[in-house]
């Protein structure tokens, strides 16, 4: 993976901007929290039966969260760069995980370890409403998806989904995305080459 000149300040400032207003000390504190870790195409980043001890922020990359269930694959959430993926279950009951986490391209991410943070929370606002945020995002996207697949129509799936997500349609393989839409590869195909046909 070629080397991407990104600092832990950087990354730091980038929460801060989305996330929390920060004071310089407080930028001290969120560095001193992040763990930088790189995944190669293909990696595992969790693996079912592992403890989720961090929330993890997408500097660049693509991953799946998927789970099996009747001895098949099922894709929860499909991560991008400037985002954030956890297993939120195993995360606050701290028991193994479920779900699992796969790197689809060469990914690097900052783990933001939950004790650590809380631990800065109790004392620091802006550190805690960054961690607040951060959980009501991730409960967000958790809902979208469940009423996606709920309530919208094959098409309408796909069309919502690229508006959302436009790189994950462009750089996830169909496979994934169909799964993720809950429906197959064929009817996908479909959608789309109609989607393509509205377009003109």
């Amino acid at each position: 993976m070629k080397e991407i000149a990104t600092t832990t300040r950087d990354i730091a400032r980038e929460l801060a901007r989305k996330y929390s207003t920060m004071t310089h000390e407080e930028l001290d504190t969120l560095e001193s929290i992040l763990v930088p870790m790189k995944f190669a195409k293909g990696e595992m980043i969790l693996k079912e039966g592992d403890l989720c001890d961090s929330i993890y922020y997408i500097e660049k990359g693509l991953i799946r969260q998927f789970y099996f269930k009747n001895g098949k694959e099922v894709t929860e959430h499909l991560g991008e760069d400037h985002t954030i993926v956890m297993c939120i279950e195993s995360l606050f009951k701290e028991e193994p995980t479920r779900l699992q986490v796969e790197a689809l391209e060469p990914t690097l991410m900052y783990g933001l370890p939950k004790k650590r943070l809380e631990e800065e929370a109790i004392h620091n606002t802006n550190i805690q409403m960054l961690y607040r945020k951060i959980l009501e995002e991730s409960l967000i996207i958790s809902q979208v998806h469940a009423d996606l697949v709920r309530f919208e129509s094959a098409q309408n799936r796909y069309k919502k989904m690229c508006k959302l997500s436009p790189q994950v349609i462009l750089r996830a393989p169909l496979v994934y995305i169909a799964n993720y839409l809950q429906m197959t590869p064929e009817t996908l195909s479909r959608v789309r080459a109609a989607s393509l046909l509205d377009d003109e």
